[in-house]
């Protein structure tokens, strides 16, 4: 179980530094979902379910649906798209 923990604890610092470093927006969002999944994973392994709940309903779910809405109602103002 150790070693599953320090893998997700690993993912959540590639996810971090990926989300910087990202060029293309989309890409960042996404990141940044899979980011809040992982940490769900985590506060169910740390046995705090109630936070696990919270960080995938508004972390991982309200956050990454008001990001894209943000996100493309920005590239509609301008006139481009984030391919």
């Amino acid at each position: 179980m150790k070693y599953f923990e320090i893998l997700l604890l690993l993912f959540l610092i590639v996810c971090a530094i990926t989300a910087v470093t990202a060029k293309r927006t989309l890409v960042t969002v996404l990141i940044f979902d899979t980011f809040g999944i992982i940490m769900s994973v985590i506060w169910i392994l740390l046995q705090a379910p109630d936070l696990a709940i919270t960080e995938a309903a508004v972390g991982t779910g309200i956050n990454g649906v008001l990001l894209y809405i943000t996100l493309k109602k920005v590239h509609e103002m301008r006139g481009t798209r984030d391919e």
